[in-house]
């Protein structure tokens, strides 16, 4: 998949985004566990970012890690791009749109299914359009 770079000021985002919805994507901040709009989404569908509307995963990548965030097994390939986290004391691999560069969260390797990835997400970084 070709993605089209999406390259705005940090101005340019904060007149078009809502200020939570600024503060997670754009200057990588982080949602309360378990307050998050789609995390307990069940419904069939696609999760994007909500940002620029870039497909980020699928509903049936979506799984209950109990962590008190989105979580998906797998990104649409393409869709997600990865780098090195070593903020907070910790080592951590952040997970970013690969159209915007929005922060969307964490990927972790101890996930529960066969992937055994644990993509956590904030729900303020994803969109969710129905099936």
């Amino acid at each position: 998949m070709i993605v089209q770079k999406i390259n705005k000021s940090n101005e340019e985002w904060k007149k078009i985004l809502p200020p939570d919805v600024y503060h997670v994507p754009r200057e990588g901040g982080t949602e309360m566990p378990f307050t998050g709009e789609l995390l307990h989404n069940k419904e069939s569908g696609m999760y994007t970012c909500s940002n620029c509307g870039q497909e980020l995963f699928t509903s049936d990548a979506k799984f209950d890690s109990g962590t008190g965030w989105p979580s998906f097994d797998k990104a649409i390939p393409g869709g997600t791009e990865e780098r090195q986290d070593n903020s907070m004391g910790m080592k951590r691999t952040e997970v970013m749109c690969s159209k915007c560069g929005a922060h969307l969260g964490h990927r972790f390797d101890d996930g529960s299914t066969e992937t055994g990835a644990r993509l956590c997400m904030n729900s303020l970084a994803l969109d969710f359009k129905k099936e």
